[in-house]
Formats: structure tokens, sequence, C-alpha cells
């Protein structure tokens, strides 16, 4: 036996890691807020395994089989903070099938006995259950801080009832692009009456409309400490009240405006709101955002009704703005207005989706000409994910030239042009991941002819700091994925879809990606039986397989029509083990 005087001179003395000391590093850990630099040094040895394991406060699990509850709970006992991703990010483009898995029910379970230190909880892309949301509530509802539900389905407003009544230390409720079945607004009554340190407040686009304008003025007035508020479709007069008591609020989503423009013309925003997202805002309503216009520093624009005139004559008044978010009717007009007028622009992400607003509009299109404009005058930008219509190699490469703080980028090509002049893009995609040494998250979804082989071996070369990499209808053969292989020592997650490749050849590159953890592949060359994937079988590794199946859509009549969707191939490592929820429309690949 060993008193505590021996046992703190043993850790004074036991040195690991270049001389340090585990007393010195127990200080140090504190500090080390990177799960990537954890992980590293916790591979140390058996001691900084441990001091780790001990004092680590937050986890992300990418995949929730990629582990289990039991075994989170056995390392990590500490922990403060989970965020937990279900359905591969393919479920968003309803190309995961309903009943893959992704069921939050066990990781509730296991919290609402274990995880005593638990304070905030992210699930992402899961299946709850009206039941998982109560127990959770009983459980845990007198420490629980922060609930994200986030893309999550298979609840209703039942379940949150139990987290209104009971969660009375909420301070973040995040419900956004959840699909919930609602039964009645009493969730959010509750809510009100229960809870008076709410901060966040969020349901946008979700389908909840039984809410009350009420309801959200008694939480601004209960809650003093409310900064944002995102909701789903409510007339703005209503919220005359919620504006009114919320003199803190610093963001605001949601909002509808179905009264004549004038009506407006009294509406008062909080007196600190920088953060601005309004539904179905037009030309119209426009003016009452521009009193207020120079001090915004995040604009959503995704689900507003303005053309590229209405764009460009908002943004003009935004100097200050850092993130924006829209659709591609900005067009290149407003890219350039954008260049001259936002230089503190940090994140830009443009969908498209203009035609599905009803917007004609001639100039509504983004090509190259936006980009070097955008290149050239907006130096800070971090974030870039633009869907555009036509592209240039040059302009891909005014990106690598001066866009040096980009960390993810992501450039989905349309359909809209019959013919791009410029294909294709390989000389373009080298400059720009040749100049772009920070990237960390990389995306390129083209159309065929985009990139040859010798543009994936220009990504395998360049790519030497990108963890997770989506690329569509890219390459010409199996020998473009394997030379891509050979490179990106850090890729972590792999996403392909609409690729030309073999089972055999994604066998292979999976082998030679050193640091893969993750791969999901849509429509590829598929044997009858699969058994080529085999090839990349070794411990702790699952293959999921997705047959092709026929899927209903309805057409632009509105009537039913069978689409085939080409099969999927999901693979990923896991300490669990195979899943035992395997669907009917999954096959597992026995090693």
């Amino acid at each position: 036996m060993c008193d505590k005087s021996d046992d703190m001179e043993d850790r004074n003395v036991n040195r690991a890691g270049g001389g340090m000391s585990d007393l010195v590093f127990e200080c140090v850990i504190q500090y080390i807020h990177d799960s990537r630099d954890r992980e590293a040094v916790s591979l140390v040895c058996r001691r900084w395994y441990e001091i780790d394991a001990s004092s680590r406060k937050h986890i992300t699990i990418a995949l929730c089989y990629a582990t289990t509850p039991k075994q989170l709970w056995r390392r990590f006992r500490h922990l403060e903070s989970l965020k937990l991703k279900g359905k591969p990010r393919a479920a968003m483009f309803n190309l995961i099938p309903e009943d893959w898995g992704g069921y939050i029910t066990p990781w509730v379970e296991e919290i609402s006995t274990s995880f005593s230190c638990l304070k905030e909880i992210h699930f992402r892309r899961m299946i709850v259950k009206d039941s998982d949301l109560e127990l959770l509530a009983q459980s845990r509802g007198h420490t629980l801080q922060v609930l994200k539900l986030d893309k999550c389905s298979g609840f209703s407003t039942d379940g949150l009832l139990h987290i209104g009544r009971l969660c009375r230390s909420l301070r973040t409720l995040f419900l956004e692009e959840s699909t919930i079945d609602e039964k009645d607004g009493e969730w959010l009554h509750q809510l009100a009456l229960n809870n008076t340190v709410l901060k966040i407040l969020n349901f946008y686009m979700t389908e909840l409309v039984k809410v009350s304008s009420q309801d959200l003025g008694l939480i601004a007035r209960n809650c003093h400490s409310l900064v944002s508020v995102k909701i789903s479709d409510c007339e703005i007069l209503q919220l005359v009240d919620l504006f009114r008591a919320a003199p803190l609020l610093e963001e605001f989503s949601g909002g509808s405006f179905s009264e004549q423009p004038e009506s407006y013309s009294s509406v008062s925003f909080p007196p600190r709101l920088c953060r601005l997202g309004l539904s179905y805002l037009g030309t119209d309503e426009m003016p009452i955002v521009f009193p207020f216009a120079s001090l915004l520093k995040k604009l959503d624009l995704l689900y507003a009704f303005l053309d590229t005139e209405g764009h460009c004559l908002l943004i003009q008044r935004c100097h200050n703005l850092e993130i924006l978010e829209t659709r591609d009717v900005i067009g290149d007009r407003g890219l350039e207005v954008l260049a001259q007028c936002c230089k503190r622009l940090r994140r830009l992400r443009i969908e498209h989706g203009a035609d599905e607003q009803g917007l004609e509009d001639a100039e509504g299109v983004v090509s190259q000409r936006g980009l070097i404009a955008l290149a050239q005058g907006c130096l800070e930008l971090e974030y870039m994910a633009v869907h555009v219509s036509d592209i240039t190699n040059e302009s891909l490469e005014y990106i690598g030239t001066y866009l040096k703080n980009l960390f993810d980028f992501r450039l989905v090509l349309l359909d809209l042009e019959e013919r791009i002049t410029d294909l294709p893009l390989d000389n373009g995609v080298r400059a720009l991941l040749s100049g772009l040494h920070n990237l960390r998250r990389f995306a390129l979804y083209l159309r065929p002819g985009g990139l040859t082989d010798l543009g994936l071996s220009y990504i395998g070369q360049y790519s030497q700091n990108v963890r997770w990499m989506l690329l569509g209808n890219v390459g010409e053969s199996d020998a473009g994925l394997l030379e891509l292989s050979k490179g990106c020592p850090r890729l972590q997650k792999l996403e392909m879809r609409g690729c030309c490749f073999s089972e055999q050849a994604m066998a292979i590159a999976t082998l030679q990606f050193t640091s893969l953890r993750y791969l999901w592949v849509h429509a590829y060359r598929a044997s009858p039986t699969g058994r080529d994937l085999l090839a990349m079988a070794r411990p702790f590794w699952n293959i999921e397989l997705i047959p092709s199946r026929k899927v209903p859509v309805p057409n632009l009549l509105g009537e039913v029509v069978f689409v085939e969707h080409p099969p999927h191939i999901l693979a990923y490592y896991s300490l669990a083990g195979q899943r035992s929820d395997f669907p009917d429309s999954v096959i597992p690949l026995r090693m």
C-alpha cells in the first residue's frame, strides 16, 4: 500500500511524450479542446488515455452505429456534451430508405441511468419517439440545458410537451428542419409557463403552425436572456409583443407577410438584432429592413421572394455582412454587388431553387463571372457553397489564388446550360486545391465529362488536409479513383454519387485511404452479388448494401410515378460490431 503522497510522487516521476509529467499533463489537457488533438494525445500512453477519458467534456459521434452507448459510458463518464449523428447525409435528399435506422432509444435509455454530468444533447438526422422525449425529460429534465433535435423525425408535439413541462433549466431548444407531427400548441405554452432561462428557441423550417404569438411574447417576457428566436410561419404583425419584450434579441428568422406592405411600416425590431431571415420577404416589404441593414451580420434569404434587383438593393446596404444564405436568383450581378459592399463576408451559401419559387429572372443565374468577382472582393471568405449554371477553369484558379482563408468549398454544376464550353475542369481544380492550404472540406458535383481521371489524380495530390469530400459525376474509369486514393492522407469521410467506378476499384481504394472511417457511394457499377466489396473487409469495418429500388415520386401533374434509385454502399468503422436492426432494404455484407 502506498499513501497519497507516494502516488503524487509517482505521477511527478512518470514521464511520457518528451518529458512531461502526468501532473503537468493533467493541468495542460484542460486547455486542449480540439477532438483530433485529444485523440492524438490519448494514444501516447495508457496513463494519458485515462486522463483524457476522465477529463473529456464533449464528444461528437459521426455515426450512431460506430459505438454503443455502454461503450461510450465506460470510457467517458464525465461527459457534459454529446452530439450524435444518425442517418447518412443522403437522407436529406430522400436517397436513404426511411426505415434505415438511427434510433435514439438505446442512447436515451443509457443517458437516463448514466452520464450524470450530461447537460447538452444534440441528435442529428435520427428517429425520435415521444417516449424517448418523455424518458429524457423525466430523467434529465432538472439538469438538461441544451436539447437539439436537428433534422430528426418520428416524434410529435406530445413528446415536446414533456420537454416544456419538465426541462426548466433549458437554455437552448433546437428543432430546425425536423419532421414533427403537430397535435396542438400546448408544448409551447408549457415552455412559456415553466422556463425563465431560455436563450435560444428554434423551430425554423418545421410545419408547426399551431403556435400562439401570445406564448412567444410570454417566453420573451419571462426569459430575459433570450437572444435567438427562429420560428415557422407566423404573421409578422402578430410578433410585435415578442420584439418589444426581447430587447436583447440578436437573431430572428421565420415569420410571414400576408397584409398590405404599408401595414408593416410600424413594425420595430429589437435594437440588437444583427442576424435576420424573413420568410416570404418581397420587394414591397423590404423597406422594413433598411433602417438597420447596416447592423446585419447574417442574412438568410433562402425563402425570400426577392429577384436579382431586390438582392442588389438590400445587399448594398449591408456593409457589415459576414454570413449570407440565398438562392441562385441573386445572379452574377448580385454577387458583384456583394463583392463591392461586403468586404467582411466569411460564409456564403447559394442554393438552387429560384424556379421553385416562381421567380422568372433572366439575370438569376450564377456563373464564373460572379465567382471571379467574389474571389477578388471577399477575401475573408472561409466557407463557400454554391450552385452554378456555368463554370470555367479560370474562375476556380481565381478562388485558389485569392481566398486563402477557405476551409470549406462546395460547388454544384447545374444542368441548366446545355453546353459548358470549358470542361473538363482538371486544371482549375488543380489550381484551386494547390492554393487552398487550409481546406478541410471539399465537395465537387459536376456532370459527366466535368473532371477526367487526371483531375482526380490532382485532387489526391493536392488535398493534403481535406478530411471530408463529396464527389459527383467525376472521373472516367477505375484508374482515376485509384489515383485519387494514393493521396488524401487525412481523408476520413468520402461520399460519391453518380460515378463510374466498379466495386473492385472502390474496395482497393478504400484500403489505400489510410485515414478513411466512412464511405458512402450512390450509383456505381454494381455486381450481381456485391461480393467484390468484400475485398475491403477488415476488423471493425461494417459494409452495408442498399440494393436498387423503385421509389414513388409525384410529378409536375401531381401524379405518382416510380423512379429507379440506384444501389448504395455504406461502409464505416464500428466498435460495436454489426448492428442488429437492419431493415429489409439493407443487406449487411458478412466478412
